[in-house]
Formats: C-alpha cells, sequence, structure tokens
C-alpha cells in the first residue's frame, strides 16, 4: 500500500489507511469523523491520534503480503483489439 502519511491530500491518511485496510471509501470515514468532531471535539482527536498510531505500528511490524503490481506488456494482439474497439 502506499504510504499515506506523507502524502500533502491527507492529514497524516488515518481515513485512507483504514478504508484501504476496510474496503470503504474513506470519504464515509472522513464524513463520520465530521460529525464526531461536532459532537465531542475532545475525543474526536484523541481517537483520530490514536488510530494514526495503530495503524502506524501495524504497518510497521506487518508489512503489505500482496505483491506490486505488474506492469502491463502490450502485444501487437491487444493493440489490434483496441483497434476494433475503437472502430466499433
Amino acid at each position: 500500500m502506499a504510504n499515506t502519511f506523507n502524502r500533502p491530500d491527507t492529514f497524516f491518511g488515518v481515513c485512507e489507511a483504514i478504508g484501504q485496510d476496510l474496503g470503504i471509501h474513506s470519504n464515509w470515514l472522513r464524513a463520520g469523523l465530521g460529525v464526531v468532531v461536532l459532537w465531542q471535539p475532545l475525543w474526536a482527536i484523541a481517537g483520530y491520534l490514536a488510530a494514526g498510531v495503530a495503524i502506524l505500528a501495524l504497518r510497521l511490524l506487518v508489512p503489505d503480503p500482496r505483491p506490486a503490481a505488474v506492469p502491463v506488456v502490450e502485444t501487437a494482439n491487444d493493440e489490434a483489439r483496441f483497434e476494433l474497439a475503437k472502430a466499433a
């Protein structure tokens, strides 16, 4: 999995990492976090930081078992199929 901690579009990548691990979209987690922040800001921030520490520990202790994506090699056959699909 990509390192979400260093990305400029996330705040430590906690919701993104939980979403990746659970297989749900991270925006649902962000919306839920926003509701909890409005209701109990101190508990929400403490929970967010605790989840961040737990995710960091898990990512360091248990690396991703999935192999990296294999690049797709295009062949002449693939190009011919693409051309036929474009013509249809």
